[in-house]
């Protein structure tokens, strides 16, 4: 499969990352947390020939690069701490956003334009253990359900749409992207529907979040790595919703009041005119750079 992803604020993530080694040793170790479709890690090697990278990602099938100087992992983030055991960092990038291969070409229902199974799970060979959007509408309560498309998709009818999920699986299973869609559309008002954005998006979004735990995973990525950061090593974080970003500048507060870190940006960067012309999805980005005292 070929990749369509872009790579969002590349430049701004690799100048803010880096700009310390600019000058100093070129024998740099860097941590893509996310990697993804590899934009971040190229660039990187590409700036600097001799650096290594270590990539994560829950998706397998984000591997699509014979590089030897990425080793690449199949594991969540909130595992890196066993991945780099006693290595130390110069840098580590978490790109929080969906790729565009995820979203257009897993097929596990990540994408509410597109009619598939509804799984929404990061891995690509998902165990009967694990926990999917099917099994989150088909068996969850009412309340849960309102609770998480509203803390989780900032849904303000989350109310409606849950009732509406409970009414319809009376009836029958919601196996599909497609049933949920219809679903939601039918459980808003008009004038919702024919807002900027999808009604679906919302909670589309909190259902993703809620199979991953990806909140939880988050917190726990960032802990972990700013303990696997080099004295002087630097963070960037880009996050796409207000939930991950809320969680970021939190966390990078903590470390600078702790005297363990100074802010890179005081103000998220955010995406130019030229990038947001040629990939509206990085319109919602906003990265954050942490460096380690």
């Amino acid at each position: 499969m070929e990749s369509i992803h872009r790579t969002v604020l590349l430049k701004e993530t690799i100048d803010g990352l880096l700009a310390p080694q600019e000058a100093g040793k070129e024998n740099l170790l860097v941590l893509d947390a996310t990697f993804g479709g590899g934009g971040h890690s190229m660039e990187v090697l590409r700036r600097f020939p001799k650096a290594k990278i270590i990539a994560l990602d829950q998706d397998k099938s984000a591997w699509r690069n014979n590089d030897k100087r990425i080793s690449f992992h199949n594991k969540n983030f909130s595992d890196l701490d066993n991945v780099l055991k006693d290595e130390k960092v110069d840098g580590i990038i978490f790109d929080l956003g969906l790729s565009s291969d995820q979203l257009d070409n897993s097929g596990r229902g990540f994408s509410f334009l597109r009619d598939e199974p509804l799984l929404m799970t990061m891995k690509e060979s998902p165990s009967e253990e694990d926990v999917t959007a099917k099994e989150i509408v088909n068996n969850w309560e009412e309340k849960n359900l309102a609770d998480i498309i509203y803390g989780y998709g900032e849904e303000r009818y989350s109310r409606r749409i849950a009732k509406g999920i409970i009414e319809a699986r009376r009836k029958a299973e919601i196996k599909t992207t497609f049933d949920l869609v219809k679903i939601i559309n039918d459980s808003v008002p008009a004038v919702y529907r024919r807002g900027k954005i999808h009604p679906a998006t919302r909670t589309f979004q909190a259902l993703r979040i809620a199979v991953n735990d990806e909140l939880g995973a988050l917190k726990e990525g960032l802990e972990k790595g700013f303990e696997k950061l080099r004295q002087g090593g630097r963070m960037a974080v880009i996050s796409f919703h207000s939930l991950e970003d809320r969680i970021t500048k939190k966390f990078y507060k903590e470390k600078e009041s702790e005297g363990k870190a100074k802010l890179i940006n005081k103000k998220p960067i955010l995406a130019g005119e030229e990038e947001l012309k040629n990939n509206p999805r990085a319109r919602s980005a906003k990265l954050r750079i942490l460096e380690k005292k």
